[in-house]
């Protein structure tokens, strides 16, 4: 079969390819080399504490000015969500250090 891509006297050159063995840890989890996520360590993420979410419509979008109240689906005390690249990776409460606030983490899911 030709290829419109090759012209019929030269082909591709198609080797295969060997991946080694990754070997499970102590706990019985794939391993990774520590070499190998150490390349990661420096990788930058964008992290977000997220206190709640609400839906509004335009109309009311625009209506907003300062002291506008916006409500939000979480209830006074619930933990809020820490997300790494939009994704949740655990909860926990707000905490106020030295004028700013920041995020003490209480809970991690599916640990």
């Amino acid at each position: 079969m030709n290829s419109p891509d090759y012209p019929t006297s030269e082909h591709p050159t198609v080797r295969g390819v060997q991946f080694s063995q990754i070997e499970p840890d102590e706990a019985g989890m794939p391993g990774i080399a520590p070499s190998s996520i150490d390349l990661l360590k420096d990788v930058p993420l964008q992290v977000h504490a997220e206190l709640g979410r609400a839906k509004m419509v335009v109309k009311d979008i625009l209506r907003l000015g300062v002291g506008s109240v916006i409500e939000l689906d979480k209830e006074t005390g619930e933990p809020v969500d820490i997300l790494v690249n939009n994704k949740l990776i655990a909860r926990g409460e707000v905490v106020e250090i030295d004028g700013n606030f920041g995020v003490r983490v209480t809970e991690i899911p599916g640990r």
